[in-house]
C-alpha cells in the first residue's frame, strides 16, 4: 500500500508532462482554422478573410528550409509565435476583436521585409476575395474569378 501512495502521485505528474509535435498559443473558442504555409520568402495564401470578430486558429506548416515564425498584428492586437522550425507545425490561437485590416507576417530578421508577410481582413470589407477556412477545416477561396 505504501508503494502504491508513492507511484499514485509520480504517474499522474507524468501524465500530466505529454508531449506533442506542434506549439499552440492563445485561447478562446475557436470560430475557424486558418492553414498558412511559410517558406523562404513567402506566406500563403497571400490574404486571409473572415466573416465575422471572434478566436482564431493559425495553423502554421513551415516548408522551408530554415526557421520561420508568425505574428498577426493590428487594431489593438499583437499575438505571435516564436521559431517554427522546418517541417513543423505550430498554432497560434488570437482573438480579433474589431473589424478591419490585420498585418500577418513572419518577424524574424529580414523576413517580412523579403516577402513573408499577409493581410487578415475581418468584417464586412472582407467580401473582396482570398482565402479563408470553415469551421469545417475547409480552405476555400474567394474573389474575382481571376
Amino acid at each position: 500500500m505504501r508503494r502504491l501512495l508513492v507511484l499514485l502521485p509520480l504517474s499522474l505528474l507524468l501524465a500530466a508532462c505529454g508531449g506533442s509535435s506542434s506549439t499552440s498559443v492563445g485561447g478562446g473558442h475557436v470560430q475557424q482554422t486558418i492553414q498558412i504555409s511559410e517558406k523562404e520568402y513567402s506566406l500563403n495564401p497571400a490574404t486571409v478573410t473572415v466573416s465575422k470578430t471572434g478566436t482564431y486558429e493559425f495553423r502554421v506548416t513551415n516548408n522551408g528550409t530554415i526557421a520561420h515564425a508568425l505574428e498577426v498584428e493590428g487594431n489593438g492586437v499583437e499575438e505571435k509565435i516564436g521559431d517554427i522550425q522546418p517541417g513543423a507545425i505550430a498554432t497560434l490561437r488570437v482573438t480579433l476583436t474589431k473589424d478591419g485590416s490585420y498585418e500577418l507576417y513572419c518577424p524574424i530578421d529580414g523576413h517580412r521585409g523579403q516577402g513573408m508577410n499577409s493581410t487578415v481582413t475581418v468584417g464586412s470589407g472582407s467580401g473582396a476575395g482570398g482565402m479563408t477556412t470553415n469551421n469545417a477545416g475547409t480552405t476555400t477561396s474567394g474573389g474575382y474569378g481571376y
